[in-house]
């Protein structure tokens, strides 16, 4: 059975708080008088105690008048349901009880067919603010445990170009995104699954991708993001905060470090704003990564040594061949082969991103910056920052940033 709904009756007049209490057949309402007050005061606390769903109130009471009662009612229990029952037949107060939204008014002496009939009311309406709240709750219980699945349909129609603006906007507010396209979109594939899928556990497999996006989760924390699953094996993220190149990398570490796994990831900044241009921004993404999968172990590993060693002023091609253990030649050879830069080319690609990323968040000196992405000479390191971005690091550092072009977009 259900919860009786809670009433209160305000009156100064005994005998008008008795005559209300007997005239109405509350079982049959499903409604409970709880309290009684004979003051606009008390009747607030007993209010506010009880949470009550119907409030019967005089309007001329001491200490608190019943319109103020009912001001601080609608403030605090602004679901209440509030009827006046008073001898004011004047125009000023109905119109006053309007104005707050008052149920009904009702003139003394009280009519207890009318009362019943009004009160009725307020049960049926009652009644059915719970099953619609119920609905709701119920509702918002089944979407918060459907919330991924939403946001992996959301995001696989967004970037497959199945949706209209407007469509785009809807689920980028109901999902607390903000309204604009995101900044950078990218995909992390895990190649290690086509290895030999046929024998991979399906549990393995979604406990990998599970801990993929722990990791997405962790790294991008506070910003805002949304990542899902473009395939069995790739993870879409698109990122509404510009991340720098080193975040970026730390996916790729995390994975080896944390899961022994090699994952391929690629970025790409979104040029065109429009929140339907985002198809193409992931077929570029798409293509780049899956491009990015045929570089050979010996590449990849030369590669993500150079990321964690860049800063070295002693790095070299010599350093890098005897850690993997071929011939400098055969380095050389194969890193233009697979990646079309020099080493000295992918060397600098990272000293110069994160020198960009130290001159944009950071108030070191030139020479401070250069020696912290590895070069030994601050004339030296302007002579390639110049070369590679177009303008020097001061220039750089007051304002000619937009001279600087996609730099590093290539796949390496």
């Amino acid at each position: 059975m259900k919860q009786a709904w809670k009433v209160l009756i305000a009156d100064d007049e005994p005998i008008i708080r008795e005559g209300v209490r007997d005239s109405v057949d509350w079982e049959s309402l499903c409604m409970k008088v709880v309290g009684e007050a004979e003051d606009g005061e008390e009747a607030l606390e007993l209010c506010l105690e009880h949470a009550i769903d119907i409030l019967l109130v005089d309007i001329n009471m001491p200490i608190m008048n019943g319109l103020t009662l009912i001001k601080h009612i609608r403030e605090h229990l602004p679901e209440c349901k509030i009827v006046i029952i008073t001898g004011h037949d004047e125009f000023p107060y109905a119109q006053e009880a309007i104005r707050m939204n008052v149920e009904d008014y009702i003139l003394k002496p009280t009519n207890p067919d009318q009362l019943q009939s009004i009160l009725k009311k307020l049960s049926i309406e009652l009644d059915n603010r719970l099953k619609k709240d119920t609905y709701l709750k119920t509702a918002y219980e089944q979407i918060s445990k459907n919330m991924a699945v939403l946001r992996e349909r959301f995001g696989l129609d967004w970037i497959q170009g199945h949706l209209a603006e407007e469509e785009i906007i809807n689920h980028l507010e109901f999902l607390h995104l903000p309204v604009m396209s995101p900044k950078q979109l990218g995909i992390i594939r895990w190649p290690e699954y086509h290895v030999d899928p046929v024998h991979l556990e399906e549990n393995d497999r979604q406990l990998f991708l599970f801990a993929l996006n722990n990791i997405i989760s962790d790294l991008f924390k506070g910003k805002d993001y949304l990542s899902f699953r473009e395939s069995t094996d790739s993870i879409v993220i698109c990122l509404w905060d510009l991340v720098s190149e080193e975040e970026i990398n730390q996916i790729e570490t995390a994975a080896q470090v944390f899961l022994k796994l090699t994952v391929n990831v690629h970025f790409e900044t979104v040029q065109n704003e429009r929140l339907t241009a985002l198809e193409a921004v992931f077929q570029e993404c798409r293509y780049q990564v899956f491009r990015d999968a045929q570089v050979s172990p010996v590449v990849r590993r030369a590669r993500q040594f150079i990321r964690q060693n860049y800063e070295n002023q002693e790095l070299s091609l010599e350093w890098v061949a005897d850690i993997l253990q071929v011939s400098p030649g055969y380095l050389s050879r194969v890193i233009k082969q697979e990646l079309g830069v020099s080493f000295i080319s992918l060397v600098t690609k990272f000293r110069i991103n994160k020198a960009i990323q130290l001159l944009n968040s950071t108030d070191l000196t030139i020479l401070e910056i250069a020696e912290c992405v590895g070069y030994v000479s601050q004339h030296y390191f302007s002579t390639v920052f110049k070369k590679v971005t177009g303008v020097s690091p001061n220039q750089y550092k007051h304002g000619a940033a937009f001279e600087v072009i996609q730099f590093g977009k290539e796949n390496s």
